[in-house]
């Protein structure tokens, strides 16, 4: 990809609607929009303002009344001159503008090229970037507002004290070297612990909010098991609040996997209904049940939802000790509506009716807690989503507790800085001081053309 080409791109996405944006931006933006479109009047190019235009065909007929937005360079998102053109959301149309476009010098954008190069122009870092890119995919309100506000530097400036004290550090630690052959004394070790503590515990913080912030990106799974007709099917359309699963009164109704993802506090679910559990009276619904033991396995929390209005039995037992063998559980008592049968005391973690909606938001409340990792993180995207910067964030902390762990043992102050710059190198990568260009390729190609 040449930075000083001019791209062009569709950056709404593709299909018939109301409206259409073509995005062009580079040196010679105004010239192609001069170009393939026509003015009633000589346009004045003034940025932030809309221009109405004429989008041109190939025998400079008109084919679509278009709005011209020019953003001028460098107060632009890309840093250069851009210039969108709305048109009418016709597929037909908005081709033609992106090959009009192209026949007079500008060359189809890559994916993620104009965030790509804002990035490079200097307009926002590396993880504003990938913030941006999250925002596009998310599927919650929480999680896009989260992505916003690290597309605003959230991520950054959690970031920066943590690298200025490391620069500081290493600071330090370079002048008590120089300064050795004087016999003069500038880092004592009480000094440079006290200065390490800081930054481990920082990075620490940091790499611990994952464990939530990777809920926030990624979603988790829930499973909900039990006998059949204990109420599965009704508990999961209420959750889900619509009818996603049939519900009848015949056993078995139930046969393969039915899932569908929505949110409970802002967090992505993959629910997942199962087929009831229970000596299999053909192939079909045998197989069915394999996959229901499956998916208990492979779910981050599991819902045994027991049915109050029949006696407690064995498999009821065995399905519990089973579920909570394989991870988290909750223990649901379904049917709360109904007279209460079973004799046998069972703890439930919360009981429901799915018929009145009895107890429905209590159990969001407990799958919520469930999953969410102990502890207060700070819930405006002071956290990390990114498995990139996970990775790289264990690096560095890695890297200052080997300076640290050096440090004890009374080793050079020379090999300490060893450690504080390879704990400074994944930082950087974060931040995109020091990223190679594979890494960034690889990031920008998950990034929709038109981004």
């Amino acid at each position: 990809m040449n930075p000083r080409d001019t791209i062009v791109a569709l950056s709404t996405p593709p299909g018939r609607g109301g409206l259409g944006v073509v995005r062009i931006s580079g040196p010679a933006a105004r010239f192609i929009a001069s170009t393939i479109l026509e003015f009633r009047h000589d346009p004045e190019w003034k940025p932030w303002t809309a221009t109405l235009a004429g989008l041109r065909g190939e025998r400079d007929e008109i084919v679509d009344r278009v709005v011209m937005t020019f953003f001028e360079a460098p107060k632009s998102f890309t840093a250069e001159d851009v210039v969108e053109i709305c048109c009418h959301g016709s597929p037909v149309v908005l081709r033609h503008a992106i090959d009009m476009a192209c026949g007079v010098g500008a060359r189809p954008a890559e994916p993620g090229e104009f965030t790509l190069r804002a990035y490079l122009n200097g307009r926002i870092d590396l993880p504003q970037a990938e913030a941006i890119r999250d925002l596009i995919h998310s599927t919650t309100l929480y999680q896009a507002r989260v992505a916003a506000q690290q597309a605003e530097g959230s991520i950054s400036r959690k970031l920066a004290p943590v690298k200025r004290q490391l620069l500081d550090l290493i600071a330090l630690l370079e002048a008590g070297i120089d300064f050795a052959e004087d016999d003069i004394s500038v880092a004592a070790d009480a000094e440079i612990a006290r200065r390490i503590q800081p930054v481990e515990e920082s990075l620490a913080a940091l790499v611990k909010s994952f464990a939530y912030g990777k809920l926030v990106h990624d979603g988790f799974s829930l499973a909900i098991v039990g006998r059949p007709n204990a109420g599965k099917s009704s508990l999961f359309n209420s959750l889900l609040e619509q009818d996603r699963a049939i519900v009848t009164e015949i056993a078995g109704t139930t046969r393969d996997l039915v899932s569908e993802t929505a949110q409970i506090a802002g967090l992505p679910v993959r629910f997942i209904d199962t087929a009831g559990i229970r000596e299999g009276q053909d192939l079909v619904e045998r197989l069915g049940i394999e996959r229901s033991y499956q998916a208990m396995a492979d779910a981050d929390l599991t819902l045994v939802v027991i049915d109050l209005s029949r006696a407690i039995t064995a498999d009821d037992h065995a399905l519990i000790d089973k579920a909570r063998s394989q991870g988290r559980t909750l223990i649901v008592g379904s049917k709360l509506d109904l007279p209460r049968v079973a004799h046998e005391i069972i703890e439930c973690d919360t009981e429901v009716s799915a018929t009145t909606g009895a107890g429905i938001e209590d159990l969001r409340a407990r799958i919520a807690a469930a999953v969410v990792p102990p502890g207060e993180f700070e819930q405006h995207g002071g956290f990390i989503t990114s498995v990139r910067h996970e990775q790289l964030l264990r690096e560095s902390l890695e890297a200052i507790r080997h300076g640290r762990d050096a440090l004890g043992h009374g080793l050079p102050h020379e090999m300490m800085l060893l450690d504080f710059y390879a704990a400074l190198t994944p930082i950087d990568a974060i931040t995109g001081a020091t990223t190679a260009d594979d890494i960034l390729n690889r990031i920008f190609s998950t990034f929709c053309i038109g981004k």
